[in-house]
């Protein structure tokens, strides 16, 4: 798939910020972002339908909303802007956001299918992967977080992102695309002013001072960190995508989930259902009956919990920054999931 790449930008974050004073904004890893240090960037790419779409709406409208309301929005998301270093002096990396730091934005353009892309098919993630930006890693610097805009002329426009986890977790990052939009909804081209005008659930939290008196469990996941890679901020490499490798998006309406449930419940009374649980246990299931293969091998099913609320004291809901810790069923044989003709 060809993609054309029209304009790289910088995008600041708006006056008013730190980067409008000589000073710089230092935040330390914490122990729930460290695991995460060596990871691949996380990247999404979002479609949206636009039949009036074309080159000149779009470069003399829709794209200097996209920038005013990104500068405007990254004032209050500042680590977004900024690096992860690990200064030979400090015993752990941290985000360090100066008057230098934006946010890279690439524009592109695409003749490619919009629709197929966008739609719930088998569509080459190899492809996907074109709309996506990458970040800039060194020994002793990482990129946080970079855009990539790509106009298909006269059918809508995509919007990828790729992000180190090490700074933020899925909650943060599926905050800031929400405020992201609300200020482009809201026609907030003329304000400066940025913290009062989105709601109160999508405004960040930078206070680490929970951090307090944990220094030595940082210090702990500091020796693992090290032990991989030494000080080097350069990811694990990946392994290459093959061509024929596709994703597809399966729905599982509201319909689908009260069925299953009440299949259950006909069996397993005392058991809690949520939506969560019905939604697990079924793909669970479908994945290890259409994979077949030696019913004896063990399978681990594993997801991730969001913490904030449960620590003492709890953090904000809109903390920003990694609060998630590993849960799951571990070492199930497949035998018992190909049972459950239930499901």
């Amino acid at each position: 798939m060809t993609i054309v790449v029209v304009e790289v930008a910088r995008v600041i974050p708006a006056a008013g910020s730190v980067l409008n004073s000589p000073n710089s904004l230092k935040i330390p890893l914490t122990f729930f972002d460290l695991p995460w240090l060596r990871f691949n960037p996380v990247k999404r790419v979002f479609f949206y339908s636009l039949a009036e779409s074309t080159r000149e709406n779009f470069h003399s409208f829709i794209l200097p909303k996209l920038k005013l309301s990104l500068s405007l929005i990254l004032a209050s998301y500042l680590p977004l802007s900024g690096r992860i270093t690990w200064d030979p002096n400090d015993p752990a990396p941290s985000i360090v956001v100066s008057s230098n730091d934006a946010v890279s934005l690439t524009v592109a353009e695409s003749e490619a299918d919009f629709s197929f892309l966008s739609g719930y098919g088998q569509r080459p993630v190899t492809e996907l992967h074109t709309l996506v930006p990458e970040l800039t890693f060194s020994d002793d610097s990482a990129s946080v977080y970079s855009l990539q805009i790509t106009l298909f002329p006269n059918h809508g426009f995509s919007i990828g992102f790729a992000a180190h986890h090490a700074v933020f977790d899925g909650k943060t990052a599926t905050m800031f695309v929400k405020a992201w939009a609300h200020l482009c909804k809201q026609h907030l081209e003329k304000e400066n002013k940025v913290n009062s005008l989105f709601p109160e659930n999508l405004t960040p939290s930078l206070d680490r001072s929970w951090l307090n008196g944990l220094t030595e469990v940082n210090e702990k996941l500091v020796e693992v960190v090290t032990t991989m890679k030494g000080r080097s901020l350069c990811p694990i490499p990946a392994k290459e995508l093959e061509d024929d490798v596709v994703l597809s998006t399966l729905v599982l309406s509201r319909d689908d989930v009260e069925r299953l449930r009440e299949r259950v419940k006909s069996q397993y009374q005392k058991l809690h259902l949520s939506t969560f649980v019905i939604a697990y246990a079924y793909v669970w299931t479908c994945l290890v009956k259409a994979r077949g293969g030696d019913m004896e091998r063990y399978v681990t099913f594993l997801f991730m919990g969001d913490f904030r609320e449960w620590l003492d004291p709890p953090l904000p809901a809109t903390y920003l920054g990694n609060c998630v810790f590993p849960a799951g069923s571990y070492k199930r044989k497949a035998a018992e999931l190909r049972r459950r003709e239930d499901l």
